[in-house]
């Protein structure tokens, strides 16, 4: 064994046996460093002749990936031991039920979503469920988005680094529209059901945020078309709101995966600072919604000779903001106990 040989092994067997990430970081600079154990035998290089600086050369290179290698790995590791310990450490049993001097809120939007899941079910709505982390496929492709549609942009999306595959490159849903195409596969029509969940998009502000919460519903059956969807969506306005008189005007619009589409708009005043709906000559945009595309229906393996399908679709925050009046979205995602306690619920003593 030569020297290097030597010092190879014994660098290797000081990696494995470092417990620390700081003492891991000295022991990365005293192998690797400009001044490192390493340098010494690039030092000796210029002493050699062409054909054993190239020979030796070749050791050291092959020494210093072997090391950087193992030094990576090892740091890793000693950072997923660090962060199982702390989540050891700060473990908290979110079942325990409150304490009697701080009995907690419920979040604004636990709230609205309980409400919308009573009222989608009180219609013969079931629930269903999908992955956050998608593919191109099943987020754009199934959802009649062609390569070229903007909305698969780098600027809107958030892809992973990771290898595509046949169903493309993996990434964060953008669009709770997935749900539908992998719930139409695995059922068969007539299907009703709605999915409530998070979607993520680049985009951060006020009125924006890079993750969000969408409520869909989708109805695959015979004979069915928009006149239903209107009354669907009025009824469910109307009682979502609590406003009998509420007005509902839909203005035509475009998706790629429903057509003919539409926006839904509802009536508003302002009365003593305060938005009140179902009286008043203003418009406020609420959801879109539309008659499903037969290519997205074809996508879902529904045959489009028997049955048709329409969807609607709402964002969660935006819905729960302009019924309890709650004006900024980013309070949603902030662990701030200031804003909980001002637009949060108490718990139901029934």
């Amino acid at each position: 064994m030569t020297e290097l040989e030597r010092l190879q092994a014994s660098c290797l067997f000081e990696v494995a046996r470092c417990g620390d990430l700081k003492k891991l970081d000295i022991l990365k600079n005293a192998i690797l460093g400009k001044n490192g154990k390493i340098a010494e035998y690039v030092k000796e290089l210029k002493n050699l002749n062409s054909e054993a600086k190239r020979k030796f050369g070749s050791e050291i290179n092959s020494f210093k990936s072997k090391i950087t290698e193992e030094l990576n790995s090892k740091k890793q590791e000693l950072k997923t031991k660090e962060l199982e310990g702390k989540l050891l450490s700060e473990f908290v049993d979110v079942s325990l039920p409150p304490r009697p001097d701080h009995p907690g809120r419920i979040h604004p939007l636990t709230k609205v979503e309980e409400e919308i899941s009573n009222i989608l079910s009180s219609y013969g709505f079931s629930f269903a469920d999908g992955p956050d982390i998608e593919n191109e496929y099943f987020n754009f492709t199934a959802m009649n988005m062609p390569d070229h549609h903007p909305a698969r942009a780098m600027h809107d999306t958030f892809y992973i680094q990771q290898l595509a595959d046949n169903n493309g490159r993996k990434l964060l849903r953008t669009h709770t529209s997935p749900v539908q195409i992998r719930t139409m596969l695995s059922n068969k029509p007539p299907l009703r059901f709605f999915s409530i969940g998070r979607v993520y998009r680049s985009d951060y502000d006020a009125t924006h945020t890079p993750m969000f919460s969408q409520i869909e519903g989708i109805i695959v059956e015979k004979n069915i078309g928009f006149s239903h969807l209107k009354w669907i969506l009025s009824d469910f306005l109307r009682r979502f709101f609590e406003a009998k008189n509420l007005k509902i005007r839909f203005r035509s619009s475009f998706f790629p995966f429903t057509e003919p589409s539409a926006e839904v708009d509802i009536n508003y005043e302002i009365q003593d600072g305060k938005i009140v709906f179902g009286i008043g000559e203003k418009w406020l945009e609420v959801c879109g919604c539309g008659v499903i595309h037969p290519n997205v229906l074809n996508y879902g393996d529904v045959d489009v000779t028997k049955y048709q399908g329409i969807a609607f679709g709402f964002g969660l925050e935006r819905l729960t903001s302009l019924k309890y009046g709650i004006p900024d979205l980013r309070g949603y995602f902030e662990p701030d106990e200031r804003w909980i306690s001002t637009f949060g619920f108490p718990f139901s003593t029934k």
